[in-house]
């Protein structure tokens, strides 16, 4: 076996990983394997309270870079988890305002309650819509798409501060898309990181990368809001090709994910305009397999972080 075919290996097993609700709980009730673990998690997120969160987007802020900021979480099973939740993205939004944080929302649905009932998790996206800042609601499972594409298009009729996440890999989005571009919501393009039912999505390659920059040109000859979520030089010189040729592109951004590539986003930042995402909380397990995913390589930095002081 080589090392894109191991690295490749890895990558679909840390996707089987990240669903695995069992060994998160674990996990989270092990003190000592969680204090291992969070090593290697520190590295992607800004720390576990909202008061962290403070401290981390003005850092960024300073360096004339915006954030999105999300309290790590899925798939709440009941109704006083959802709420409880909710009542943290309320703060968090009070938090941005008062402290003047040049940072939006992301979320996961099934987080604010999605997974106990639709109703139930529109209800609370629209609590936290309410307070006035763009939320941008995030990707899920895809036994989960149906229900997050509706419960978006349901808000959009309530506020045009929301908007959503469309991965690029699976072959339904290009449908999809066509939706969704109706709403004035900006639209995140992500390559996709979730394990996906055989004959569903793209591999890795040439052909999703073509795709996605195909959804990047439809949004910006359109002029809808969107931003470009990867950490993929090849897509974002890809973009910048893209914007040389349309004469009045849409309001774009580079958004990367905190601890991959920022240097990067930094880079960019001195000619377009970029966006880190940050996240905080304790519920990091599924976020750091999903991250290792998307990144392959990210494996060996991990075993560094998680050895060192050890």
């Amino acid at each position: 076996m080589n090392i894109e075919e191991l690295m490749l290996g890895s990558s679909k097993a840390l996707k089987k990983a990240a669903l695995n609700e069992a060994a998160k709980s674990y996990i989270l009730e092990n003190k000592a394997l969680f204090q291992l673990l969070k090593k290697a998690a520190n590295r992607y997120v800004a720390g576990e309270h909202l008061e962290d969160i403070n401290v981390k987007v003005k850092s960024i802020n300073s360096r004339n870079v915006p954030c999105t900021v999300d309290f790590m979480g899925e798939s709440t099973r009941t109704e006083k988890e959802a709420n409880a939740v909710t009542k943290e993205f309320l703060r968090l939004a009070r938090l941005i305002k008062k402290a003047k944080l040049d940072s939006t929302i992301s979320l996961d649905l099934s987080h604010i309650g999605l997974a106990v009932d639709k109703q139930l998790g529109l209800e609370n996206l629209l609590k936290i819509c309410k307070e006035d800042i763009e939320v941008i609601i995030s990707a899920e499972g895809t036994d989960r798409t149906d229900r997050v594409l509706e419960t978006y298009l349901e808000a959009s009729k309530y506020y045009n501060n929301v908007g959503i996440t469309l991965q690029a890999y699976l072959h339904r989005s290009e449908n999809d898309l066509q939706e969704l571009i109706k709403c004035e919501g900006k639209i995140r393009i992500v390559k996709g990181a979730f394990d996906t039912p055989h004959g569903t999505s793209l591999a890795r390659g040439e052909e999703l990368d073509n795709r996605y920059l195909n959804f990047v040109r439809m949004l910006l000859e359109a002029r809808h809001k969107c931003s470009v979520a990867t950490h993929d030089p090849k897509i974002q010189n890809g973009v910048i090709r893209l914007l040389e040729d349309i004469e009045t592109p849409s309001n774009y951004e580079f958004e990367s994910l905190l601890g991959i590539e920022n240097e990067r986003i930094y880079d960019l930042n001195r000619h377009h305009p970029t966006k880190i995402y940050v996240v905080y909380g304790v519920e990091w397990y599924l976020y750091l397999c999903n991250r290792i995913a998307e990144y392959p390589p990210g494996i060996f930095q991990s075993i560094i972080d998680v050895m060192n002081d050890t």
